[in-house]
């Protein structure tokens, strides 16, 4: 590597070509870091004291194909700014050409000079002729402008909005200042040699003015920089530049995000990936499986899962009900996207999938999300529980095992059944919800025949001004203002509509029989009021309960073969308990032997016993638990998973363990507690053993 300060109008002249790989991002200065450029040119250029204006670095390496003629050079980092000179000078240059008698007044170069110096191999041919290269539409849109051309469609709107920015600057400026600061601008000029130095490593060091690159940037760098220039081309075109296509305008602002959800599939992390180290943890996935030789096979799998991240936040799926669904779960959570390609995968790749499975999961993970939220649970980790529900999910079986990953899920993470959602639902202050919007429209439009509702507002149909109006208060009675506060934020009590300025605080026939009320209300959600003569605490339970039946259908609950989750539970434990065994229990000689002749006795009474060591305790098992030992010192205590007052036990040594709030190393919680110090012992725990056996076992 050699690294040195130096002119920049020394660095274009001569018969070069900088060349900016196909992989590199577009052009992307915007008109404010021009301005910034052109004042710091102009304040060098006007001030003698100013020697030199760095500008930054500018790292480059010879390309493969090179020739004595025309010294070719890969520009690693520096583009940005590059560009931006050029188009600077070409408004320079093009200023000149209409007005030759400014150079020969002036202490400037002419547009000959400009353009055979700075901007053109003028003895080149075809892609050589142009010192500057960019990629795809930019370069179409420089040549343009370089070579005084029609404008090619589409135009690269950066490389337009700049050059239209310096000819209005050129067009006012004083002319000497300006190229004397132009010939004041000095960049760190860093030659790398092939075979010696890595470009991507020292392209990470550099500290450069500009815009920040963006993860996805240094990805698509480090993936193909170091490969050779056919290879980046064929690895771009086919695998990255698809993507980009894909992304779109989206690009920029969502590609980090997918690559974060496409790691945390592949690496599975124990907490959240930061987008800070989006590019260290790629860059880490990648070595690990495989490195330049396998680049080819991890840049597909990438672009096989942007289809599918694509095809989920835009809700551009092939099939209608999907997109549909995916649009639902999207209005919801943000935070769905791995899960989601996990089961593309399983749809297009496997196929073990088919597309009423894949809606199906769908709007099981909406409903998941809607009823917990309605049930204010808790909702802020629920990007780690989808992204566990990910890693659950079998190719074989992706619904079903989707279906027992959110059935295993812990008290505080559950699955609110039917009661619960309706209870929630017809009681709750519904207005205030954040999806208060999304549950209105999803009642109203649950039909083939679909009512756009986003220009609707919510409507209070019993006001919520405390000072009602007398027709309002003899309505409700002698406890309106009661019936008002308990009832207003209800579901029975709100709707949409597109008249909430005109419906203000009228009296109830008002809003029913005025032009636009709900007597003329198209939506499904106004039926049952538009038929109503009075509007009471009675009428908004009612209606309250019609659209609680109709959100229990939409919002479904989860249907899983108990069995299933069962024998799923029970592996589970199997796989947490692989570390244990007898010797974890860390036994005293008095209670080892008690606990051999225990476990002899316990795993005799059924062939189907499932023994699980746990640190400090055993439990045994057929599905549910029916017995959990806990080692003590001279003795055990025996946990039973039956009710006291359903327990017969002759030797009276049992007790209650039902208002036992805890129990020390207990890691299960059961109705009957009973205390083993001596084989005599034994019989009369084995009486109660059994009968918890058989009621687990049933």
């Amino acid at each position: 590597m050699n690294a040195e300060d130096v002119r920049l109008v020394q660095l274009l002249d001569g018969a070069k070509q900088f060349i900016v790989p196909v992989f590199q991002r577009d052009y992307s200065w915007e008109t404010k870091h021009c301005q910034q450029l052109w004042n710091d040119i102009m304040q060098a250029g006007a001030t003698e004291a100013v020697k030199a204006h760095f500008i930054g670095s500018l790292v480059y390496i010879a390309a493969e194909e090179n020739n004595a003629k025309i010294s070719r050079w890969m520009l690693i980092d520096g583009q940005q700014r590059l560009t931006t000179i050029i188009l600077l000078l070409t408004a320079v240059r093009d200023l000149l050409v209409e007005n030759p008698e400014a150079s020969a007044s002036l202490a400037v170069p002419t547009a000959d000079e400009i353009c055979d110096y700075y901007l053109i191999n003028r003895h080149a041919k075809g892609a050589e002729r142009h010192k500057l290269q960019l990629r795809r539409t930019d370069h179409a849109s420089l040549a343009a402008l370089l070579d005084n051309s029609e404008s090619p469609k589409p135009v690269a709107e950066r490389i337009m909005e700049n050059f239209a920015f310096f000819q209005e600057k050129v067009a006012e400026a004083d002319l000497e200042q300006l190229f004397v600061g132009i010939k004041k601008l000095v960049a760190v000029q860093v030659v790398l040699w092939r075979g010696q130095d890595d470009p991507q490593l020292i392209f990470e060091s550099l500290n450069s003015t500009g815009l920040e690159l963006a993860q996805a940037d240094l990805i698509r760098n480090f993936v193909l920089m170091r490969q050779e220039e056919h290879v980046q081309s064929k690895l771009y075109n086919d695998f990255w530049h698809p993507m980009e296509v894909e992304f779109n305008s989206r690009y920029r602002s969502d590609f980090d995000k997918f690559v974060r959800d496409y790691l945390t599939l592949r690496l599975e992390p124990s907490k959240p990936l930061r987008t800070s180290d989006i590019y260290r943890t790629f860059r880490e996935y990648f070595y690990k499986h495989g490195g330049e030789p396998a680049a080819t096979s991890i840049l597909e799998d990438l672009r096989q899962y942007a289809k599918y991240y694509v095809a989920y936040t835009t809700a551009s799926h092939k099939e209608t009900i999907v997109s549909r669904a995916f649009c639902n779960l999207r209005t919801l959570v943000d935070v769905a996207a791995p899960v989601i390609m996990r089961l593309l995968h399983c749809y297009e790749v496997t196929v073990t999938l088919s597309t009423p499975e894949l809606v199906e999961a769908t709007e099981l993970l909406e409903s998941y999300v809607f009823r917990r939220s309605v049930c204010e649970l808790e909702t802020r980790s629920l990007g780690r529980i989808f992204a566990s529900f990910a890693f659950e999910i079998s190719e074989d079986v992706p619904l079903q095992s989707l279906k027992i990953a959110i059935a295993l899920q812990s008290h505080n993470r559950r699955f609110p059944d039917d009661a619960e959602f309706r209870n929630a639902l017809e009681t709750r202050n519904v207005y205030s919800m954040r999806q208060c919007h999304y549950l209105l429209d999803r009642l109203e439009n649950h039909s083939k025949e679909r009512i756009d509702t986003s220009g609707f507002t919510i409507e209070h149909i019993l006001p919520q001004n405390r000072r009602l109006s007398k027709e309002w208060r003899n309505m409700l009675g002698d406890a309106w203002k009661e019936i008002q506060e308990a009832w207003v934020d209800r579901l029975g009590n709100i709707t949409l509509t597109g008249y909430n300025q005109e419906y203000s605080d009228r009296p109830f026939d008002k809003k029913i029989a005025m032009e636009g009320g709900f007597a003329d209300s198209p939506l499904r959600l106004n039926k049952f009021v538009k038929n109503q003569t009075k509007w009471t605490e009675a009428e908004i339970d009612k209606r309250g309960k019609m659209l609680t039946s109709s959100a229990l259908k939409i919002w479904a609950p989860m249907q899983i073969d108990a069995d299933a989750v069962r024998q799923a539970k029970l592996q589970r434990m199997r796989e947490e308990a692989s570390g244990f065994n007898e010797h974890s229990l860390s036994l005293d000689e008095g209670t080892k032997a008690l606990f051999g002749g225990m476990r002899t006795e316990i795993l005799s009474v059924g062939a189907d016993i499932v023994e699980i060591f746990r640190a400090k305790s055993v439990t045994y098992r057929v599905f549910d638990y029916f017995v959990e030992v806990i080692p003590r010192k001279q003795h055990l205590t025996l946990l039973f998973n039956i009710d006291f007052e359903e327990c017969n036990d002759p030797s009276e040594l049992a007790r209650d363990a039902s208002n036992k709030a805890f129990i020390i190393n207990a890691s299960e919680q059961g109705g009957v507690i009973f205390q083993v110090w001596n084989p005599e012992d034994f019989p009369a725990a084995l009486h109660i053993l059994k009968q918890a056996y058989e009621q687990v076992a049933e």
